[in-house]
């Protein structure tokens, strides 16, 4: 059973939000949703009849008991953009005109998924959750403020930009992250292995089988030196 919407908008729900998550909101939003309303003690970036839409950027921990006490009965969509290219606008603060624009080094896959989905495992197989990913190129806009961290040299991260959605894929239970694993993995594999085959950082790797053994989906059937071996369930 769905929880009664309260029709109270959000008065501050979008004053924090970056251009990636209006515009994504946007184009999300279909003829007689709305935006921003109250369910329960949250409020909901889209209502859409007994379907609620939740637009994550990053970190699913933020989100983790709101998703466990809107799941109970609700139906929620989880859109998570996922950024494959993304390039980097340095703006004077002084003048306000771009000094410099560049691609980053960093190019995500839907792979990348699993930095997220290690937060919230116990939730993947929830009848109640869909979760939709969207490869996208965005730009970064970052002002020499002298704020920001030392890594950007006090440079601020002041807007992210949505520049194109490029594919998106949805997943409505757990069985179907299995997709995402080389269909040619040997077995059983360790996270070297899957690090190897996905051309991926072993970071990941490791992010990728944590998730998945929380998920049920893979276990530990011994190891190699010091590495786990994993096989599938």
């Amino acid at each position: 059973m769905t929880e009664a919407i309260n029709k109270s908008k959000n008065p501050i729900g979008t004053l924090n939000e970056s251009s990636l998550h209006r515009d994504l909101k946007e184009i999300y939003r279909n003829p007689g949703d709305d935006l921003e309303l109250k369910v329960g003690k949250y409020y909901i970036d889209i209502v859409r009849d007994d379907l609620l839409i939740e637009i994550q950027i990053k970190n699913f921990s933020a989100i983790k008991s709101k998703l466990e006490n809107l799941l109970q009965n609700n139906k929620v969509l989880l859109v998570h953009p996922i950024i494959r290219d993304k390039w980097i606008l340095s703006i004077d603060i002084k003048s306000n005109r771009m000094i410099r624009r560049k691609l980053s080094p960093k190019h995500c896959s839907f792979e990348n998924i699993f930095e997220e989905l290690l937060r919230i495992p116990h939730l993947i197989s929830h009848p109640n959750l869909i979760i939709e990913l969207v490869l996208i190129q965005a730009e970064e806009i970052r002002v020499n403020d002298g704020q920001g961290s030392w890594r950007r040299g006090g440079w601020s991260i002041r807007d992210l930009k949505l520049v194109k959605i490029i594919e998106r894929k949805v997943y409505s239970n757990s069985k179907q992250f299995l997709k995402l694993i080389p269909d040619d993995l040997n077995v059983p594999f360790t996270n070297k292995n899957l690090a190897n085959y996905l051309k991926k950082p072993i970071k990941l790797a490791s992010m990728t089988t944590y998730s998945l053994r929380k998920m049920g989906l893979i276990e530990v059937v011994g190891k190699k030196e010091r590495s786990l071996l994993f096989n599938f369930v």
